[in-house]
């Protein structure tokens, strides 16, 4: 299973973010691992409204920085305290998502811990989230925190469609789940079935077809599972469908905590931004938390 030794919280200090910090404090303390804490306060000159000096911008700033350092140790200190962890309280100054970004990869961070918020306006839907745009530049596991964390995950789903990142999605799954149950999905895509259909193809020969692919997927999943995990007690699902969605039901209907999937096709340019892949479409839909895992990962 992957080693979580470094991990890094961001805060802003909402409710969201909240929920964030103590879900990350929670996985340090399961794995006796370092948390950070980081807060990054956005610099004056970023607002274009504000008419101020240069001396007057940078003077504001510090200040500004001193304040919150001084929050995020209480933060530190409360959490340290409660879960006796190591902690350690941090701030930047900058744009959010780039900072965030950066300073995990300068820790060497496993694992990055964010908020998740509603994009409401029309800004946010085409610039995105803290979030959403953290995940576009973080190249480490990223969990986006979508519920309270009073309690351990208890059901967790491994969404793979088994490319090279597919291993990660189930040892990240297994080792963030921490005695949760673990159900390995994999979604058979609705796409070909949908243009044999079209071409009028007989509906018997389809079926069939669907039925053996089906049995390799299932195939194909049980070989996953005994190369990442041997042993492991991980459920197998194989569903058809639009794979967003069938996802998204998976939750659903099995009352998962965590979703665990790869992060395909972020960066992947206008056309990905426009229609959307199925990581970006379940980090945006799912109801539970949701860990994103990069193809860089071992």
């Amino acid at each position: 299973m992957p080693s979580i030794r470094r991990i890094v919280a961001a805060t802003d200090f909402s409710e969201f973010s909240e929920r964030a910090v103590q879900r990350a404090a929670r996985i340090a303390k399961q794995h006796d691992a370092e948390l950070h804490v980081l807060h990054v306060v956005r610099p004056l000159d970023l607002y274009p409204s504000l008419t101020l000096t240069p001396d007057e911008f940078g003077h504001n700033d510090l200040e500004l920085q001193q304040a919150e350092q001084t929050r995020v140790e209480a933060v530190a200190a409360s959490l340290s305290a409660q879960l006796g962890i190591r902690v350690r309280p941090v701030t930047r100054l900058g744009r959010a998502h780039t900072e965030i970004a950066d300073y995990a990869a300068e820790v060497a961070a496993d694992l990055v811990v964010a908020g998740s918020r509603g994009e409401s306006t029309l800004m946010d839907l085409f610039l995105g989230s803290t979030a959403s745009r953290l995940l576009r530049v973080a190249t480490c596991p990223v969990l986006i925190v979508k519920k309270p964390a009073d309690a351990p995950y208890r059901k967790v789903l491994a969404a793979v469609d088994f490319s090279p990142v597919s291993a990660a999605v189930i040892s990240h799954a297994i080792s963030v789940a921490d005695g949760a149950r673990v159900e390995a999905l994999h979604v058979l895509g609705s796409e070909v079935e949908q243009r044999l259909r079209k071409a009028k193809f007989v509906r018997i020969d389809i079926a069939d077809w669907l039925a053996r692919l089906r049995t390799e997927a299932e195939q194909q999943l049980d070989a996953l599972l005994a190369q990442v995990e041997p042993g492991a007690a991980v459920g197998r699902l194989v569903q058809p469908g639009f794979s967003p969605a069938v996802i998204c039901q998976s939750i659903e209907a099995g009352q998962v905590d965590l979703v665990v999937l790869g992060r395909h096709g972020y960066g992947g340019g206008l056309q990905d931004w426009l229609l959307g892949s199925v990581s970006k479409d379940v980090a945006h839909a799912a109801t539970c938390d949701v860990l994103l895992i990069s193809p860089v990962v071992p």
